[in-house]
């Protein structure tokens, strides 16, 4: 199954590259993220708590990075299983700036099995598309803090508020033709 999509934050790359990078930051902003360990250099375990539909459970895997070249591209290779299933995947990641904001292009094949293969692919598809907007609008509220300041919070209000926001703002450019 192909997941691809683009987003745009209205953050530095370099920031951005940051905390796409930072396991605190990336914990904060995966959804359903328990847990994320480096465990070498450039590769980090996983327990995240995700589901579709009516099929929820955790899952265990490992992330590694590879291709890195900063602030502007990585690839990612992904495996996790759990009780509702397993999923193996690789993806890209590149990062393209535009003046103060970032362009952020991903695209990925993945492979998923076990019960929660049997939803679809339409809804998994759909499930991917929601966290990724979830997890960049968070990104995009990390990468916007200064260095000294806290972590912002991301509760589900929170990050749903960030992103209507977000995409108010992209249909008025739109219309706009800015």
């Amino acid at each position: 199954m192909k997941i691809e999509g683009t987003h745009e934050l209205q953050a530095r790359r370099e920031r951005v590259f940051q905390a796409l990078t930072d396991p605190e930051v990336l914990k904060r902003c995966i959804p359903g993220c328990e847990q994320l360990e480096k465990t070498g250099e450039n590769s980090y375990a996983a327990t995240l708590r995700a589901g579709v539909g009516s099929i929820k459970g955790t899952f265990k895997g490992n992330v590694r990075l590879e291709e890195i070249r900063q602030p502007e591209h990585y690839r990612m290779i992904v495996d996790g299983k759990g009780q509702p299933g397993f999923l193996k995947g690789t993806g890209a990641i590149d990062l393209e700036e535009q003046g103060d904001a970032t362009i952020i292009r991903y695209a990925g094949d993945v492979q998923v099995g076990g019960t929660i293969a049997s939803v679809g692919q339409r809804m998994i598809q759909g499930a991917a598309k929601m966290m990724a907007s979830q997890f960049f609008t968070a990104i995009e509220a990390e990468a916007k803090t200064e260095a000294n300041d806290p972590p912002p919070k991301h509760g589900f209000f929170r990050t749903a508020l960030r992103w209507f926001s977000g995409w108010v703002r992209r249909r008025f450019r739109k219309k706009s033709g800015a």
